[in-house]
C-alpha cells in the first residue's frame, strides 16, 4: 500500500543546475555575518531530545513484526482491511518523522559521524517496514476490484485508503508475489550501488586541479570550485576552469560509464521484474503518467531551440564577445552589487505572492517567522538547499545555503514555495493524501520564483536593473527548462540502448552527450569535446528517470504564472485547488483539474513564448 523506499522524494530541493554545490566562501561569509555558528533551525518540535529519538525508534522496531499479523486476512472485512492499513499508515507517519529529525541532524554538520549513523539507521527503518508488509498488494490484487469496492462501500473509514487501493489495483500486472515483492524490497541497497560508488570516486577519488585565476586566486576545481569559478569575469579563466574541471571527470570516463550502465541496467532489471517493457515505461507507470507528456516535452523542446539560440546570441552580444563558447554560459549578462538581507528576502516573497490572495500571504508570513528555517552556510553543513515536510504531524524544514545577493532571495522563494504547498496539503488532506507526487513537487516553488522575478522586472528603476532581472527570468527558462529536457532526451537516448542490449560505455555516453549539447545549444556556440564529460557529473542521472520532471514542473508553474498575474480570482483558486490536492490524484490528473493537459504540445508552446517575450524586451534594451 505505501511506497516506504521513496520516502526521499517527500524531500524537495531546488531545481537542479549541472552540480549541486556550495556558494563561494566568500559571498558566504558576508551573507552569514553574525549567523550563528549552529543550526538556526529548531528541532525539538520533532523529538526533545537524542534519547527520545532513540527511544522511538526502538519502539517503532518493536511494532514492526505486527504488520505481518493481518497478512491473509485482508478480504475478511472492512474493519479487518482498515485496521491493517492505518496500522501500515501509522507506522509509516511515526518512522517519516524520525527520518526527519535523523536527515536533517545529519545535513546540520556531515562531519559529525554519530548523525550520520543515525540517518543510517533510520532508513534502516523504513527497509524493514519495507519487508515486513511486502505481502500487502499481491494480497489486495489477489482480491480484486470487485471485493475491495464492496470492502471500501461497507466502511467509510476506508476513504481516506481507497486512492490507494485503486491504485495498487491498477497496477495488479506489475505486482509480484509476496515473496517477489520481498526480494524486490531487499534488493533496494544493491541497486543504489552504482549511484554510491559515482559519489565516492566524484567525492573522494577523482583528482581536481588546483588553477590560479587572473586575479590571483588559486581555486581547486573541485565541484564546489567550479560552481565558484565558472562565471569569472575574466573569459580566459572560464575556459581555463572548464578545460581542467572537465578533463578531471573525462579521465574516469570509464569508470564512471561503468557505474552509470549499471544504473540503467539496474532500471531495466527491475522494469522488467516488475513486467515492464522498459525503464521509461516503468518509471511513468508507477505514477501514472502517459508517456506522451515524455514525448511531448522533448519534442516540443527541441521545436522550441530556435528560441534558445537567440538567447545565446544575445548573451555573446550583451558581453561583448567575439565569439560564443559552452565557458560564457554562466557569467550574468549584467552585474547587480544590491545585496539582501534575510529580512529584505521574507518582505520581497511577501511581496511578490500577493496575488495568491492575502490567507496565502498570512499563512506564509506567520510561517517564516518561525524557527524552521537554517538559512546560511557554515563548516560541515550540507551544500544546497530543501525542504522537508517535517513530519505531517509537525511543520516543514528549510536546510539554505542563503548568499547576500539575489540568487539567495530566490532560493528562499523557491523553498518557501515548496514549504507553502506542505502546508496547505497537509491541512486539506489527511496523512494518507497529502504527500504530493513528484510531478507537482516543483509546481509551487518555481512558480514563487517566477512571480518574484516578475515583480522585481516591474520595479526596476534603471536600464541595467531591469536587464539584470530579466538576464535571471532567462536563466530560468535555460537551466530549468531547456537544460532539464536536454537531460531527459539523454537518459532517454541511454535507457533505449539498455533496453535494445546495446552496450554501453563512458565513451559512448560521451558521443551522445556532445551530439545533445551541439544541437541544444546551436551552430554558433562552440564546445569542446572534453565538455562532454558534463553527463559523469549530473548526479541525477543515477536516480533514475526522473529529472525531466524539473522541465515539466517549470512549464507548468509558467502556465499558472501567468494565469495568476494576468487572469482571474478564479485562475488562482484553481492553481491553490491543485495545490491543497496534495496526493489525492495522480499528479498529471491533478494538472488537467487545474487547466493544464502536460500531454498536449500546448504547454511547452506557452513557456517557449513566454521565454521569447522576454527576449524581446532584454533585446530592446540591450
Amino acid at each position: 500500500m505505501f511506497d516506504l523506499s521513496r520516502r526521499e522524494m517527500l524531500v524537495s530541493g531546488v531545481i537542479a543546475s549541472a552540480v549541486t554545490a556550495a556558494t563561494p566562501t566568500k559571498v558566504l561569509a558576508q551573507a552569514a555575518e553574525g549567523a550563528s555558528a549552529t543550526a538556526a533551525w529548531d528541532l525539538k518540535d520533532l523529538f526533545p531530545t537524542d534519547a527520545a529519538w532513540e527511544a522511538e525508534r526502538q519502539a517503532i522496531l518493536k511494532d514492526v513484526p505486527a504488520l505481518k499479523a493481518y497478512q491473509g486476512k485482508l478480504g475478511s472485512s472492512a474493519a479487518t482491511l482498515k485496521a491493517a492499513l492505518q496500522a501500515q499508515s501509522d507506522i509509516n507517519r511515526r518512522t517519516s518523522r524520525l527520518y526527519t529529525y535523523a536527515s536533517l541532524k545529519a545535513d546540520e554538520d556531515r562531519r559529525v559521524a554519530a548523525n550520520q549513523e543515525r540517518k543510517q539507521k533510520a532508513q534502516d527503518v523504513f527497509t524493514a517496514i519495507g519487508e515486513a508488509t511486502a505481502w500487502t498488494n499481491p494480497e489486495i490484487v489477489a482480491l480484486g476490484a470487485s471485493r475491495v469496492d464492496a470492502l471500501i462501500a461497507a466502511d467509510p473509514g476506508l476513504n481516506k485508503f481507497a486512492f490507494g487501493l485503486h491504485d495498487t489495483l491498477r497496477q495488479a500486472p506489475h505486482t509480484l508475489s509476496p515473496g517477489g515483492e520481498q526480494l524486490l524490497a531487499s534488493a533496494g541497497t544493491p541497486l543504489a550501488g552504482p549511484q554510491d560508488i559515482r559519489d565516492q570516486l566524484v567525492a573522494a577519488d577523482i583528482p581536481r586541479p588546483t588553477v590560479k585565476l587572473s586575479d590571483g586566486r588559486e581555486v581547486r576545481l573541485d565541484d564546489q570550485g567550479y560552481t565558484q569559478a565558472r562565471s569569472a569575469p575574466d573569459r580566459a579563466d572560464r575556459k581555463m576552469v572548464f578545460d581542467k574541471y572537465w578533463a578531471s571527470y573525462k579521465a574516469f570516463e570509464n569508470s564512471l560509464g561503468a557505474a552509470l550502465g549499471a544504473q540503467v541496467k539496474g532500471a531495466l532489471f527491475s522494469a522488467k521484474a516488475r513486467h515492464y517493457d522498459s525503464a521509461l515505461q516503468a518509471a511513468l507507470g508507477a505514477s501514472n503518467i502517459p508517456e506522451p507528456v515524455y514525448r511531448s516535452l522533448i519534442a516540443e523542446t527541441n521545436r522550441g531551440l530556435p528560441v534558445l539560440h537567440r538567447y545565446f546570441a544575445l548573451r555573446q552580444r550583451m558581453l561583448g564577445l567575439p565569439d560564443m563558447g559552452y565557458w560564457d554560459i554562466y557569467p550574468p549578462l549584467v552585474k547587480s552589487d544590491r545585496t539582501y538581507s534575510l529580512a529584505e528576502m521574507r518582505q520581497l516573497t511577501s511581496e511578490a505572492i500577493k496575488p495568491l490572495g492575502p490567507d496565502y500571504v498570512k499563512l506564509f508570513l506567520d510561517s517564516s517567522a518561525k524557527r524552521w528555517v537554517d538559512p546560511f552556510p557554515r563548516p560541515g553543513k550540507a551544500s544546497g538547499a530543501y525542504m522537508d515536510p517535517g513530519g505531517f504531524d509537525v511543520h516543514p524544514y528549510l536546510l539554505l545555503n542563503l548568499t547576500n545577493k539575489y540568487d539567495g532571495v530566490s532560493q528562499y522563494a523557491h523553498e518557501w514555495g515548496h514549504a507553502m504547498h506542505t502546508m496547505l496539503a497537509n491541512k486539506a488532506q489527511p496523512f494518507e493524501l497529502a504527500n504530493y507526487p513528484t510531478f507537482t513537487a516543483e509546481v509551487a516553488s518555481t512558480c514563487h520564483e517566477l512571480l518574484l522575478a516578475n515583480m522585481m522586472v516591474e520595479r526596476a528603476k534603471t536600464r541595467e536593473d531591469k536587464l539584470f532581472y530579466l538576464g535571471q527570468i532567462m536563466e530560468n527558462y535555460r537551466g530549468t527548462f531547456f537544460r532539464q529536457s536536454m537531460f531527459a532526451e539523454f537518459q532517454l537516448a541511454i535507457n533505449d540502448l539498455g533496453t535494445t542490449g546495446e552496450g554501453l560505455s563512458g565513451e559512448k555516453m560521451a558521443g551522445l552527450y556532445l551530439d545533445l549539447l551541439k544541437r541544444y545549444h546551436g551552430p554558433n556556440v562552440r564546445i569542446e569535446p572534453d565538455y562532454a564529460s558534463e553527463w559523469s557529473a549530473i548526479p541525477h542521472f543515477y536516480f533514475g528517470l526522473y529529472v525531466w520532471q524539473y522541465a515539466t514542473s517549470i512549464t507548468a508553474a509558467n502556465f499558472f504564472a501567468q494565469k495568476i498575474m494576468h487572469g482571474t480570482p478564479a485562475d488562482r483558486d484553481r492553481y491553490l485547488a491543485v495545490l491543497r490536492s496534495g496526493g489525492s490524484d495522480y499528479g498529471y490528473s491533478l494538472l488537467k483539474l487545474g487547466g493544464l493537459d502536460m500531454a498536449t504540445a500546448e504547454p511547452y508552446q506557452l513557456i517557449v513564448s513566454s521565454f521569447s517575450k522576454v527576449l524581446d524586451q532584454a533585446e530592446a534594451l540591450a
